[in-house]
């Protein structure tokens, strides 16, 4: 009996069409146009407590830096929230491709605007200038959405977190080493006035140059998305069920390559795959944006907000506190040693990323994925305050060692997102609405994002001035709030059919 249904399994997997290739080239420049965003906006944590000390805002008390550094971090999340969903309405109308180009346009003239700022208030115009013109995220995903189909979806997604890593790689890179270079290298960079003046200049317009490059190359290679949108659905609406016997078929062929029975293995990854907002379309005709406020887009809206917050939260104390003073409770990095590490752990992070989230996700689904994942920022907050303990100690190969224990666990925290990138896409009503959707999802995110800095930034600085709990009041409030957080992942639904 069991040669039978193997040998009907061997059948199936040789009659049934292969998965469609990625449009590798096309998503390769999708990815290139988005790595810009988070170098231009990553760029500035190595330094940023420096250079809110170094104008002179804060009185010389090292413990009001959190203040002002959160205020500037938020700036550019603040005004994105409010601008970015109207980007995604505007890239339904006219096209993805030209709202690209304007947000990697933006980014440049923003970024290098930073870095001839001296005064607090321009350096608040410039992060708001780079947070209005910049809605590239949102249109970006909505885009891979298009030129994928239902058997490669989430293998294209799965290299977005890549293109992440690699601009949060870059812009702690070139913010810790890059800032102050003639005091770094007076031989050199010292030549220059320009580099006395204008100390993170030379970041910010090497960060400025890389958005420029992505420009002009998705400008001549980029082809157009939204064009083809009536014949895709077209070809679609014929191909619903051989979609599905393929699926089925997908399934089977990945089964059999790990040599387990077939009705033993979850189907998590036929929910996925099949999870094609394209296919949603043609049973939703309605345009109206009030069709996208619905529990099934409403649930991972809220998820993905509270994650930005949660993330931005994270990403904001780690300069913050390694730069701090270890007789104020931190750990007293440089700019340089800070963007080291971050850029270290963003590089492993993309890496791994890539291959170990697909096949997690088959394993083990959307839902317990995310809520595994999650649980790790849990992890993470909690090591800051022993991480202190240890500095204060001078227990530096323990502070090292537990250090490392919390970027690891950061890293498996970010699986998260492309979790719940798939459960927002899925959930759109339409692909006419998918801009909208993504929008919607920017928006909350971004303000969530512009919400963060300021939140445990201030959180941070309160815990310093006011002794709360030895100075790590803010790392237990953070794990709190995780903690409500994974209890409201428990609405997710299990899969994404």
């Amino acid at each position: 009996m069991s040669e039978r249904n193997q040998s009907g399994e061997r059948e199936l997997i040789e009659a049934a069409p292969l998965p469609t290739p990625l449009p590798k080239i096309q998503l390769a420049i999708l990815l290139l146009a988005q790595m810009p965003e988070q170098l231009t906006a990553s760029v500035i944590y190595p330094f940023v407590n420096q250079l809110v000390r170094s104008t002179g805002i804060t009185g010389g008390d090292e413990r009001k830096t959190g203040y002002y550094a959160g205020l500037i971090e938020s700036m550019y999340y603040a005004v994105e929230a409010i601008t970015i969903l109207q980007w995604g309405r505007v890239s339904d109308y006219v096209g993805r491709k030209p709202v690209i180009l304007v947000g990697l346009f933006g980014v440049t003239l923003s970024t290098v605007s930073f870095g001839l700022s001296k005064e607090f208030w321009m350096i608040i115009l410039s992060r708001c200038a780079q947070g209005a013109l910049n809605g590239n995220m949102g249109v970006v995903k909505c885009n891979m959405t298009e030129i994928t189909d239902t058997s490669n979806m989430a293998q294209a997604f799965a290299w977005l977190p890549l293109a992440w890593a690699t601009g949060y790689t870059l812009g702690f890179l070139f913010g810790g080493v890059l800032s102050d270079p003639a005091d770094k290298w007076p031989d050199s960079f010292g030549r220059y006035q320009i580099f006395h003046q204008y100390p993170y200049f030379l970041p910010c317009i090497v960060a400025g140059s890389v958005s420029t490059a992505s420009w002009l190359i998705t400008l001549l290679f980029l082809k157009e998305s939204t064009r083809d949108t009536a014949s895709k659905k077209k070809s679609v609406s014929c191909d619903d069920d051989t979609k599905k016997s393929v699926m089925q078929a997908t399934t089977i062929q990945d089964k059999a390559e790990t040599d387990t029975p077939v009705g033993m293995l979850p189907r998590m990854l036929d929910d996925v795959e099949t999870a094609n907002p394209a296919t949603s379309s043609l049973e939703s005709p309605r345009s109206d944006f009030r069709s996208i406020l619905i529990p099934r887009v409403i649930i991972p809206v809220l998820h993905y907000g509270l994650l930005c917050f949660v993330d931005q939260c994270m990403v904001v104390l780690i300069p913050l506190m390694y730069s701090t003073s270890r007789s104020f409770g931190g750990l007293g990095f440089s700019s340089n040693t800070i963007g080291l590490v971050m850029s270290a752990w963003s590089m492993l992070n993309g890496t791994v990323h890539v291959y170990a989230f697909p096949r997690l996700l088959r394993r083990f689904g959307p839902k317990r994925v995310y809520i595994t994942s999650f649980a790790f920022f849990l992890i993470a907050f909690a090591s800051y305050p022993l991480m202190s303990y240890m500095a204060q100690r001078q227990m530096e190969a323990g502070m090292w060692l537990i250090l490392c224990v919390q970027l690891v666990a950061y890293l498996i925290a970010w699986n998260t997102y492309s979790c719940i990138f798939l459960y927002v896409n899925n959930g759109a009503p339409s692909k006419d609405l998918l801009g909208a959707t993504n929008g919607l999802a920017q928006t909350l995110g971004s303000t969530m994002r512009a919400v963060g800095p300021t939140t445990v930034s201030s959180l941070f600085a309160l815990s310093l001035e006011n002794n709360l709990a030895g100075g790590t009041a803010v790392y237990w409030i953070m794990c709190t709030i995780v903690i409500l957080v994974l209890v409201y992942s428990t609405y997710l639904p299990k899969s994404l059919a």
